[in-house]
């Protein structure tokens, strides 16, 4: 139970900490990559060796470890940009009701079934994600100057979904216990590399400054960011649910957390209909999770 609670805790303070970064102004990219950086690090340090040699370099899941790097670092971005413009509620209901995707995908691509509460599940995780990001009236005439902003939940939403679909393909076709923490390092380390580039060639171009405080907050970031996977592999492994559960309980957790927190601490407005996309996003996650016994 208590590497439940640390991934549910962490795993939060991760898209809170996007809301601090707004507020002492903070470069979010810089942090991000930063993050990776520490993530590489205190993963090596962790286990003891560095993953990238010539082995690991010629296994299948490789590529996949690198192609996975891209996608931390773009959806990293959004959960940063979408808890900052419309809320950590918001950014945390979108990212973690994404489990639908894979698990609708499952039936095309594995055969499996999604019937019973499980399809009324999915179909509630769909309409909680519409109330989560219902905004009011008097919001509305902002949106209009930045209608942009509406559609962040949803990329979120299917770009996390899809990189979880993606993921899950990965660790039941290539990655074994032996080899996960190979994997996962990895990715942290494409993603690290892809986003330093980046910001290399805008801080060469001038169209970024080095800021201490950046490289601060992504070691802030980093440490807990690795160790929110770190405390969910070791809840995996010792979960009394299978995995088609654990995970929704995990991601049901995050949810009711971040929410909670984000009210007290940041005084986030949430209106009767977006704590009703809350409640319901928990009822969803928990038949998707349970509904094959009810």
């Amino acid at each position: 139970m208590i590497y439940l609670i640390g991934s549910i805790v962490l795993t939060s303070y991760l898209t809170l900490s996007f809301k601090a970064c707004e507020r002492y102004g903070v470069n979010v990219f810089q942090a991000i990559v930063f993050n990776y950086i520490t993530c590489v690090i205190t993963g090596s340090i962790v286990n003891g060796a560095f993953p990238i040699h010539a082995e690991n370099i010629q296994t299948p899941w490789f590529g996949w470890a690198m192609i996975m790097g891209i996608m931390f670092v773009s959806i990293f971005n959004i959960v940063a940009i979408t808890a900052q413009k419309n809320g950590v509620a918001v950014a945390s209901v979108a990212n973690k009701l994404s489990l639908i995707i894979p698990v609708i995908l499952s039936v095309y691509l594995y055969n499996e079934t999604v019937a019973g509460w499980k399809a009324v599940g999915v179909a509630l995780a769909l309409v909680a994600v519409v109330l989560t990001c219902y905004t009011k009236t008097e919001k509305e005439q902002t949106a209009q100057k930045n209608k942009w902003v509406y559609l962040l939940p949803l990329v979120l939403f299917i770009s996390s979904g899809l990189l979880d679909a993606l993921i899950n393909h990965v660790q039941l076709t290539y990655v074994t216990a032996e080899n996960n923490n190979d994997y996962l390092v990895s990715s942290f380390f494409s993603a690290a590399t892809i986003g330093s580039l980046i910001l290399l060639i805008q801080l060469i171009r001038r169209k970024q400054v080095f800021v201490w405080k950046n490289l601060l907050a992504g070691v802030l970031i980093g440490i807990p960011n690795y160790f929110s996977i770190w405390c969910l592999v070791h809840f995996l492994q010792e979960s009394p649910w299978q995995t088609s559960a654990s995970i929704p309980v995990n991601n049901m957790g995050i949810v009711l957390f971040s929410a909670v927190v984000a009210w007290v601490l940041f005084k986030e407005r949430l209106t009767k209909i977006n704590w009703l996309g809350i409640l319901l996003s928990i009822v969803a996650i928990y038949l998707i999770a349970f509904g094959d016994q009810l």
